[in-house]
């Protein structure tokens, strides 16, 4: 068994989220499991860019009220209790609403070159309005 050790909470990269996005890393990829996680936690209206990962991503909401939302427009409300899973290279985004908090714990398996995750584009501000719209926000 290995120590337990204690992660301080960081504040997301500006390049990579909009908004007010606090992270607590839980495992980093490493052979020969591969298994990234962090606790992320988002500010109303806060969200990731647009993204996607080599071998896909697990959320676990563990507080509030979130969305997630892909290329194609769909987009899933999610709430505590709930997980949302991801594909294999599909491009999307994840956040709170804009009058609540959402934390999730995000999984995901790397490959031999970190977390296989993509960063890409902000989600603007007119997308981010049309899925609220599309949850009934």
């Amino acid at each position: 068994m290995e120590h337990i050790t204690f992660t301080d909470t960081v504040k997301a990269p500006a390049e990579r989220f909009t908004g007010d996005v606090y992270l607590n890393p839980i495992e980093a990829p490493a052979d020969p499991a591969r298994l990234a996680s962090s606790l992320v936690r988002f500010t109303p209206g806060a969200r990731t860019n647009w993204h996607s990962h080599v071998k896909g991503q697990t959320l676990y909401i563990t507080d509030g009220i979130g969305m997630v939302g892909t290329r194609d427009g769909s987009v899933v409300r999610a709430s505590a209790g709930q997980t949302v899973k991801c594909l294999p290279g599909e491009e999307h985004w994840h956040g709170a609403t804009d009058t609540t908090l959402m934390a999730h714990v995000a999984m995901l398996v790397g490959d031999e070159s970190g977390d296989g995750t993509t960063w890409l584009e902000p989600v603007t501000d007119e997308q981010y309005a049309a899925a609220l719209a599309s949850i009934g926000k």
